[in-house]
């Protein structure tokens, strides 16, 4: 595990990580002039709820990413109230770009995270620890952009509840993309839709070595690693940010799921990683190479991909 695990928080107070370093000084942006908060020690209490938090900061967080927080937090998923049930991240986002906070959940589908803003952090982090928010009230709550109430747009496709927790192995690392199988009753449908990517390669790869001469600037070829493996049947969004390695950059992770084998273009379920982990946009399979194309040159976010209800994307257009 390239980073090092984080401070195990004393119980009730929540961590507050900033992930975000230039020349080895943390970067918090605003935030902690924004959250409202009073300076208890080495904590910072909210006046909003009178949540606790720690601040924690260090270079070997930087850039750490929402999926691997709670390998990094001892007995983060243990079934105690010693440890609080989500994490906060201060990351590049908030400190250049002004957005708010991410929330990380440690409990219910750990790594998955919402972004809040600066100013509800207090009020949201109180609901959440005294039970009257879950973690899937926050996910159902996002806008498009992945932050929770915000004003961008409600995603045209709603996040699915996982079940009772389950235990998936870790994915592939990869600096790429990965193409993951999540179901296993259409054989054909599966292979109609590799040959649709540009076939698999000896390696297992698909879209990998494209000619150049060949290539559709408008539908740009999905380079990624195939994994085809019954132990991701059934594997949601939301629980694939914690499955990925921290060894590599992984672009995005595609999911070939039910729908699709069943729906016109064959859609696949795109999962972000970094913005708001676990966010998902759902892309005919011609346009998903675009999206991990444009991530990589930081060209375009994640969420402009993200469909808006009732609203035709521009993909269509």
């Amino acid at each position: 595990m390239p980073f090092p695990d984080l401070p195990r928080p004393a119980p009730g107070d929540v961590l507050l990580v900033c992930t975000c370093y230039e020349d080895g000084e943390a970067r918090w942006g605003g935030l902690l002039d924004e959250v409202g908060a009073r300076r208890e020690g080495d904590t910072l209490v909210l006046d909003d709820g009178g949540v606790r938090l720690r601040p924690v900061e260090g270079p070997g967080w930087d850039y750490l990413h929402g999926g691997n927080v709670p390998a990094l937090i001892p007995d983060a998923d243990a079934d105690t109230d010693a440890v609080a049930p989500v994490a906060v991240l201060a990351d590049i986002s908030v400190a250049y770009g002004g957005d708010g906070p991410l929330l990380v959940d440690l409990a219910v589908t750990p790594g998955r995270g919402v972004r809040v803003p600066s100013a509800r952090l207090g009020e949201v982090l109180a609901a959440l620890l005294d039970g009257t928010l879950a973690f899937d009230d926050l996910v159902h709550g996002m806008d498009r952009r992945g932050m929770y109430q915000g004003d961008h747009g409600r995603p045209a496709f709603r996040a699915p509840i996982p079940p009772p927790r389950r235990s998936f192995p870790a994915l592939p690392s990869s600096g790429a993309a990965l193409l993951v199988r999540t179901a296993f009753a259409d054989e054909e449908g599966w292979r109609a839709l590799l040959d649709a990517l540009g076939g698999p390669d000896e390696d297992g790869w698909v879209g990998a070595d494209p000619d150049p001469d060949e290539i559709d600037v408008e539908h740009y070829p999905l380079a990624a690693l195939v994994v085809d493996d019954r132990s991701f049947e059934g594997l949601l969004p939301g629980q694939v940010p914690a499955l990925v390695p921290p060894e590599e950059h992984t672009t995005l992770v595609a999911l070939a799921d039910a729908r699709t084998f069943a729906d016109p273009g064959r859609p696949l379920t795109v999962v972000d990683l970094y913005d708001a982990p676990g966010h998902a946009a759902v892309l005919p399979c011609r346009q998903v190479g675009s999206l991990a194309a444009n991530l990589e040159i930081g060209n375009m976010d994640f969420h402009e991909f993200v469909a808006e209800d009732g609203v035709r994307p521009w993909w269509e257009k």
